[in-house]
């Protein structure tokens, strides 16, 4: 099928993808049509295919490249104090998360719908996260700063915890980014016994 008239790709693969992934988000993967992606674009069903071979590989690219351009932005300093990684890791979190929070909605609810190849490659690269806390959460034990019974367990937990702010966070709220900030902080820093 021929592309819309005045469809440009370096403009439609984009909105493909930005359409995919908000649709996703509010309506899950499964009830998700190419045909819909394609109205809320406005290209014909067929064009999505010059963009995308289907909508699997669509729900993977979407997840992969989320998680590589969270690895890419997490910048740990080995060398720092393990509370001072710590507390950088928390606050990164979670302004990463509510400046994305449909692709960290897609990253968590949609794992289940990924094929066992696609899952395995995500999986894999959500793994790579996880270890680059557990090491700040080693390097503490280490030094004495940070008590936690099993690093990656708890790497999991702080994980999730830091996560679930996009869940209830609403711009305009109550408490502002930063103090958001400043109280998962405090929590964190409880979690690890310090």
């Amino acid at each position: 099928m021929a592309r819309t008239q005045g469809s440009r790709a370096e403009i439609t693969g984009p909105l493909i993808r930005q359409a995919a992934l908000r649709l996703f988000a509010r309506h899950g993967y499964a009830a998700v049509s190419m045909r819909q992606i394609a109205r809320e674009v406005g290209v014909q069903a067929g064009a999505l295919y010059a963009y995308t071979p289907d909508k699997q590989a669509l729900l993977c690219d979407l997840m992969e490249s989320h998680m590589a351009r969270l690895l890419g932005s997490w910048h740990d300093d080995p060398a720092g104090p393990p509370l001072i990684r710590l507390e950088r890791f928390v606050r990164f979190h979670i302004a990463d998360s509510l400046d994305h929070s449909d692709a960290v909605f897609l990253s968590y609810m949609e794992l289940r719908n990924l094929t066992d190849e696609n899952h395995r490659k995500i999986s894999s690269m959500r793994r790579e996260y996880e270890k680059m806390l557990e090491v700040i959460l080693r390097d503490g034990q280490q030094s004495g700063d940070i008590r936690v019974e099993d690093t990656r367990l708890s790497a999991m937990a702080l994980i999730g915890m830091l996560t679930a702010v996009t869940n209830w966070y609403r711009d305009g709220g109550r408490l502002d980014r930063d103090r958001i900030g400043d109280i998962y902080w405090g929590l964190a820093r409880g979690a690890v016994g310090a």
